[in-house]
């Protein structure tokens, strides 16, 4: 699950891609989410949530590790898979690795 509080120490990569078509976005999903169940033996990394946007032209990966090493470790794991690789065969990808800075709730 998910965690956005501030202060927990916890890092994330979101990263956005942008597609050529909702069948393009379609594909990245599938290949996200064959990614993201591959990540669940690499220790620290915690969760992925994918992001669809409604006009089909893009896809949001939000996904967290329990540090930034953890981190390392999971972009070398998809890499050494060749998912990083597959990605580009289906829209160009924009990443960054974040820490939560503030949140607000009702």
């Amino acid at each position: 699950m998910p965690i956005i509080q501030a202060q927990m120490g916890v890092i994330t990569q979101i990263n956005t891609f942008v597609v050529p078509s909702p069948e393009a976005q379609a594909s990245l999903i599938e290949l996200l989410r064959e990614a993201a169940t591959s990540c669940r033996s690499v220790p620290g990394w915690m969760s992925a949530s994918l992001h669809r946007s409604l006009d089909g032209t893009r896809v949001v990966n939000y996904a967290q590790a329990e540090n930034e090493q953890a981190m390392r470790q999971v972009f070398e794991h998809l890499q050494a898979r060749g998912f990083i690789q597959r990605n580009a065969a289906f829209g160009e990808a924009h990443p960054g690795i974040y820490d939560v800075a503030f949140t607000v709730e009702r």
